[in-house]
């Protein structure tokens, strides 16, 4: 009797082999691309790194799971494919491999197991807390954030944007006034659901990279979703606190519209992202050259709207709801605007109709 396995045996060997060899191979490109695209934005916190890092952990684990998956169901669907005059043949009764059922269970259990040990070990590090955190509130609304800090004698100091000294840990207390939310700053790679009645928090300690930085809202609020969005300022202590200084001594508002009057004048108010208010986000005016379409159209409204109806808009939108459109659209500026900045909005709006 013959001691070399059967032809079957050494076919099916064979044919093993080159499924791992054509899945080993597709790992390896899928890894290398995989790492090579650049999948968030700079990073400008210290928790960015070690985030990047298990990301790629988990790039490097998922890629070959996925493709060795691929690659035996693409292989088995062309190799045992039904042949022509096999259409009414059943399969060979085949009973199964308990050793294979155990190892295609105890491996992926095992990578589980330390997949998430290894991501519990990152989130513990990035989310202690550091001494001397300054404190930042964040209140989203729909559709706008708020930022509060704290002065010298106590009291807060409100801010459409957020700004933040460089390598500074910070906490934020992140509430709500309407929906949920959720604060996120993608280059600072954190970010946390806003609750209404509920403070949640999340830390981030600032690098040394001065900039300015996208924050947006991460969590479907509503049809302004989109707009929710503002800048955080990385900026050097000195400025940080002549910007605070600022913000809680702002100096008096030019009301002039048509672009006069001062830096934040209506128009500026109307037209500027960087403004608390960036109204052309929302409504379309010819002449801020803004085609916002979350709100009424107001070349086809201001004509209607007395200056008092305008103002009324501005302060408290909720108390008359323009035909077609729903309430809680536009935040209630009457909270966060000067009375200054109401009245330089108003004027603009008031020369723009030609009243």
């Amino acid at each position: 009797m013959s001691d070399q396995p059967p032809v079957a045996s050494r076919e099916s060997r064979a044919q093993v082999r080159q499924m791992l060899l054509i899945g080993a191979v597709a790992s390896a490109v899928g890894i290398a691309l995989a790492l090579l695209i650049d999948w968030f934005p700079v990073p400008a916190s210290e928790q960015a790194g070690p985030i990047d890092t298990l990301w790629d952990v988990l790039l490097i684990a998922s890629v070959p799971v996925f493709v060795l998956v691929e690659t035996i169901v693409l292989y088995c669907a062309i190799k045992f494919r039904m042949k022509p005059g096999e259409e009414l043949k059943d399969g060979p009764p085949i009973h199964g491999n308990t050793k294979l059922e155990i190892i295609w269970t105890a491996i992926p259990a095992i990578l589980l197991v330390a997949l998430c040990t290894y991501a519990y070990v990152v989130l513990t590090d990035i989310e202690k807390a550091e001494a001397n955190s300054m404190q930042v509130r964040v209140v989203g609304e729909q559709f706008t954030w708020t930022f509060y800090y704290r002065g010298e004698n106590g009291d807060e100091i409100a801010s459409p944007q957020l700004y933040l000294p460089a390598n500074t840990p910070v906490n934020f207390t992140v509430q709500s006034k309407d929906v949920i939310h959720d604060f996120w700053v993608p280059s600072f790679r954190m970010k946390i659901d806003a609750v209404p009645g509920i403070d949640t928090h999340v830390r981030v300690t600032t690098t040394g990279r001065i900039d300015e930085y996208p924050v947006v809202c991460a969590e479907l609020c509503g049809l302004g979703h989109s707009t929710m969005r503002q800048s955080a300022h990385v900026m050097s202590r000195e400025d940080f606190d002549a910007k605070l200084e600022e913000l809680a001594n702002p100096p008096e508002q030019g009301g002039g519209g048509g672009g006069g009057g001062g830096e934040t004048d209506g128009k500026t108010l109307f037209t500027d992202a960087a403004q608390p208010t960036a109204c052309g986000s929302c409504h379309t005016l010819a002449d801020a050259g803004t085609t916002g379409t979350t709100g009424p159209d107001l070349d086809d409204v201001l004509g209607d709207l007395s200056e008092e109806q305008i103002r009324q808009s501005i302060v408290d939108p909720n108390a008359e709801i323009t035909p077609g459109f729903q309430p809680n659209l536009m935040p209630r500026y009457g909270d966060s605007l000067s009375e200054e900045q109401v009245d330089a909005l108003v004027q603009y709006l008031m020369e723009v109709k030609g009243g």
